[in-house]
């Protein structure tokens, strides 16, 4: 399927683009390149010369952009968004730093009173992260503050949700023994926190796109659950046009996508484009339910393995059948094992490869497979930074085995980085600092042994490089992408999509 109508002409001037970024490897010695040119045209880019060299009539009648220098890189991808629960989470009471149960049950009591307190209105809080809390988050505890408002507040990690007493009995939980849910009991209620209609959902999307945008954004890969292909089929006959976007299925509606009989990375409208069949093999660090090979520290719980090897086997072939490329969630060492034996009996050699999403504690002897197979690691790093004081008493004694993004790359895997939103935010900078700097704020590095270069976490971050005839995506800075200092908050000054601008913020 062609793309959306192309843009006009374009003659960027006087760009830089970091050295790697041009070529089909990521280069983390050399620093970039003279100022160049860049001419686009269908959509594509046409030519890329040294800056004011001839080039003939190839450029007449295109819109000249003087970029005075500015830096020039692909278009970034998020490979791991739910899009759906990160527009309506940005809207959702924020208690991602509330440090016990009971100031994260307060924070929902200040918001109680708000609209829709009269009226029973669902009210939801979104980010708890419950991994050091000094208390545990009940039912009572959410009932003591807001006893009347149906309240329920999902986890940082999306692998639990915390309901008080009103809220159980809406979902039909009744007596419910705790009101934490976990796993697949989250599972069955996040998709129904549902709290505004399709067309007003629908424009949260398109703002949270725009934002996306600003930030350098040019596509994603869509793991909201449930299936979200119709949700953006219509959003894009109504005139969505900012991101190009995967949209991958789960177990329940495989059926429906094989009968469907589109395989993954095939259009079926300009810009939207069939996913991966994703599937959750075991849970996350903070809900204690990674499947690990050793314990939780002082328990004999190993976490949950969802979905046994041979179950998965059966869901991976079934959409192998029809084209769509697996994508299995691994958080613990054995999960990603177990992970690892499945796709490689699954075999090699397809159209769009194989995905482990997460991969975040591996075995050493795990490390070569992913290469050896083919098999893409689809990491996000800024959960490292979420994780690390989470993953220094769960797992203790093993966050060398975690998050390792250099080791990957260094047995030859190819490494794609997402944000897992609205686990963290969708925006690529933040992963791509926390793969070079392994820190953020004040504090020392994590395991930098595990830092990468800044040309290799944007290559991460890319699905593209600025070569003749390729796609024209890509972003134009205000800051050096070498300085390790300044890729958190990287000023973006324009995004273009297919040579369209999608963000400009020069002139």
């Amino acid at each position: 399927m062609p793309e959306a109508e192309p843009a006009a002409d374009l003659l960027l001037a006087s760009a830089r683009i970091p050295a790697g970024l041009r070529g089909p490897e990521p280069s983390s010695t050399h620093r970039g390149s003279d100022p160049v040119d860049l001419l686009i045209r269908g959509g594509r880019i046409a030519a890329v010369v040294p800056a004011g060299a001839p080039l003939g009539d190839v450029d007449a009648g295109a819109e000249r952009l003087e970029l005075g220098g500015r830096w020039v890189v692909p278009g970034l991808w998020d490979e791991h968004v739910h899009m759906t629960q990160w527009a309506i989470a940005r809207r959702r009471v924020d208690v991602a730093d509330a440090a016990s149960a009971a100031e994260a049950a307060q924070r929902m009591r200040a918001a109680a009173g708000g609209p829709g307190a009269s009226s029973g209105e669902l009210l939801v809080g979104q980010g708890f992260r419950d991994g050091l809390w000094p208390d545990a988050p009940t039912s009572a505890v959410l009932d003591a503050a807001v006893p009347h408002r149906p309240v329920v507040v999902v986890s940082g990690d999306l692998h639990a949700c915390w309901l008080n007493s009103p809220a159980l009995e809406r979902f039909g939980l009744a007596g419910h023994p705790s009101g934490l849910l976990r796993e697949d009991e989250c599972f069955a209620v996040v998709p129904r926190l549902a709290e505004a209609p399709t067309a007003t959902t629908d424009a949260w999307v398109a703002e949270a796109a725009e934002a996306a945008a600003a930030r350098g954004v040019v596509g994603i890969v869509d793991m909201e659950m449930p299936w979200s292909m119709a949700h953006w089929r219509r959003r894009m006959a109504s005139g969505f046009d900012v991101l190009r976007v995967w949209a991958s299925v789960y177990p329940g509606a495989i059926e429906e996508a094989v009968a469907a009989g589109i395989a993954t990375g095939e259009a079926v409208a300009p810009l939207l484009h069939m996913g991966y069949a994703k599937v959750i093999t075991d849970g996350s660090l903070n809900t204690r339910t990674a499947y690990c090979v050793d314990p939780y520290p002082g328990t004999a719980d190993r976490g949950v393995l969802s979905v046994p090897t041979d179950a998965l086997l059966v869901f991976l072939r079934r959409g192998a059948e029809a084209g769509i490329a697996p994508a299995v969630h691994a958080i613990g060492d054995e999960a990603n094992r177990l992970a690892l034996d499945a796709l490689e009996a699954l075999g090699v050699g397809r159209a769009v490869a194989p995905r482990i999403e997460h991969a975040q504690l591996l075995r050493r002897a795990d490390l070569p497979r992913f290469a050896a197979s083919g098999i893409v690691a689809s990491i996000q790093p800024e959960h490292a930074m979420d994780d690390r004081d989470v993953a220094e008493h769960h797992w203790a004694g093993r966050t060398e085995r975690g998050y390792l993004v250099a080791d990957l790359l260094g047995a030859g895997a190819r490494v794609v980085f997402g944000s897992d939103a609205p686990v963290a935010p969708l925006d690529p900078w933040v992963g791509i600092a926390a793969a070079v700097t392994r820190t953020r704020g004040d504090r020392e590095p994590w395991h930098p042994e595990q830092a990468i270069s800044p040309v290799e976490a944007i290559a991460c971050s890319a699905r593209t490089r600025l070569r003749t005839g390729a796609p024209a995506d890509l972003a134009v800075l205000d800051a050096d992408p070498h300085d390790p200092a300044a890729l958190r908050t990287m000023p973006v000054a324009a995004t273009l999509l297919a040579g369209r601008w999608t963000h400009r913020a020069i002139d």
